[in-house]
């Protein structure tokens, strides 16, 4: 009879199942990396005020006035991330390499040269650039002498029982012994991994995709001192992440003939694809030759999204089981959600640049960003209720500075770039601040250019093993290191 009902759970957990967010998931859309060319990286981004590069349209939709000619530029990159794990106090290195175009444009500029109009320029371009590239991997392992990874599914059951929501995560445990219901209230569930501390833990995450945005830019400018542009940007993204979570104790046996679990494998293969949409305005006046200012806002960028989630989950050595039980395995079936909106918040820019002797120049940007404005929206508003609260409390108006410099020596150009981005969250234990530096090195031909360019940035981070009954967490320091190359032409 228990069986039975266990089934119908089951299948009524079709009906009405909803993924499980949390608030990592906001910010992998919501905190753009500083990609594009290698002169815009070398100078860290700062090109608000500075203009004359297809990746400053990003910074600044106005920046495309600042093209003396049509102009085309292609960028490849090789994304290095190097994880540092701590957990309980063992330490894991993991480090992964990629190579990527993230860069392709073009732009056309317009000069009206018959004095019968105070617009006297206009620039056309279209670029994509890939605003996150999310290929990435980490390991983690130690022993937690606290819990174990069992709580996952007490708490979803737990939740099940208690509530018409339903889970098929509730059968799976129960289908591998790692959950049973209370003998003193079968109205609760307890894990069968036996307590007593010292359980070892491994966490192999891989996860590859991008975020890619492609920006159509018009601009305009006035007695060729006031610079006004915008930016329709379309975004295409395409994540797939996938985990193996392993525990295993060698606790003394549950008491009363309890099935008792010796080992847990938990995998896990998440896959979000979809589409967003984000606008740009900017301006940039030019007080003289010299000096040059710039203000730009970022609209919030309006992501539907799509989540494929496929589970395995294996138990080994248990013991007080039926005859043939002592290893179990629950193949999950591909659930497909329903399609659900993301909004990431806005983003404010000021920037001012100095052009000295026409040789070099130095660039500040100060931006702003309140992530505490991220949402999820879908059909039901009840489903994103308690995450969209957790967003809005948990997370602040953060800001991010960035300077860049460059200086030519006849046909060579050096650069180097400063950024510091504040962390979303309020208590930044979660996530700390980054910092990161840059330079390179850019040669002219002429009717061409060829640039390179070399960035590092590191940011600490609380990384879960699992998403929710056993909180603990491991640390872990990321450090990328990137090298970008772009080759750019006058047409």
């Amino acid at each position: 009879m228990k069986k039975i009902l266990f089934i119908a759970v089951l299948h009524f957990s079709f009906l009405s199942f909803a993924q499980e967010m949390t608030t990592s998931d906001a910010l992998r859309y919501a905190i753009e990396n500083i990609n594009g060319t290698a002169r815009f990286r070398s100078m860290g981004g700062a090109f608000g005020a500075v203009g004359g590069d297809l990746s400053s349209i990003n910074i600044n939709p106005a920046g495309s006035l600042f093209f003396n000619n049509n102009f085309a530029s292609a960028s490849l990159t090789s994304y290095n991330n190097n994880n540092s794990a701590n957990y309980f106090g063992t330490k894991n290195k993991e480090n992964y390499s990629t190579i990527d175009i993230n860069q392709i444009g073009a732009v056309l500029v317009f000069n009206d040269k018959s004095g019968s109009s105070d617009w006297n320029k206009i620039a056309v371009a279209l670029n994509y650039d890939n605003s996150n590239n999310l290929d990435n991997r980490f390991f983690v392992s130690g022993v937690n002498p606290y819990n174990s990874i069992s709580q996952y599914f007490v708490d979803q059951a737990n939740f099940i029982a208690n509530t018409e929501f339903n889970d098929y995560q509730y059968d799976m445990g129960y289908e591998t012994y790692i959950i049973n219901p209370s003998v003193a209230d079968p109205n609760v569930f307890v894990s069968n991994v036996s307590s007593g501390g010292n359980y070892y833990h491994e966490n192999f995450t891989t996860s590859n995709g991008y975020n890619g945005k492609l920006s159509a830019n018009f601009a305009s400018s006035y007695k060729n001192k006031l610079f006004l542009g915008i930016n329709l940007n379309a975004y295409f993204t395409d994540y797939v992440s996938t985990s193996r979570l392993y525990e295993y104790n060698d606790n003394p046996d549950n008491p009363n003939t309890q099935p008792t679990v010796r080992e847990i494998v938990f995998d896990n293969e998440l896959s979000t694809y979809g589409s967003g949409f984000s606008f740009n305005l900017g301006a940039i006046y030019k007080l003289n030759d010299s000096f040059r200012i710039g203000a730009s806002y970022e609209s919030p960028t309006w992501y539907r999204l799509n989540d494929e989630l496929v589970q395995d989950l294996y138990t080994y050595g248990n013991s007080n089981v039926p005859s043939g039980d002592e290893n179990r395995y629950y193949a999950g079936p591909v659930f497909v959600f329903p399609t659900y909106q993301l909004r990431t918040p806005s983003k404010i820019t000021g920037s001012a640049t100095y052009i000295f002797n026409k040789k070099g120049l130095i660039s500040i940007d100060v931006a702003q960003k309140d992530y505490s404005n991220t949402e999820f929206k879908n059909t039901n508003q009840n489903d994103f209720r308690v995450l969209n609260s957790q967003l809005s409390t948990e997370l602040k108006n953060s800001y991010e500075i960035r300077i860049g410099g460059e200086y030519k020596i006849k046909q060579f150009s050096i650069r180097g770039g400063y950024r510091f981005e504040e962390s979303p969250y309020k208590v930044d234990v979660a996530m700390g601040d980054l910092t990161g530096y840059s330079g390179g090195i850019g040669y002219n031909f002429g009717e061409s250019r060829i640039d390179l360019s070399y960035s590092n940035s590191h940011r600490n981070y609380n990384q879960n093993l699992i998403s929710s009954g056993m909180t603990d967490n491991a640390r872990i320091r990321n450090v990328q290191n990137n090298v970008t190359f772009t080759y750019s032409i006058n047409f």
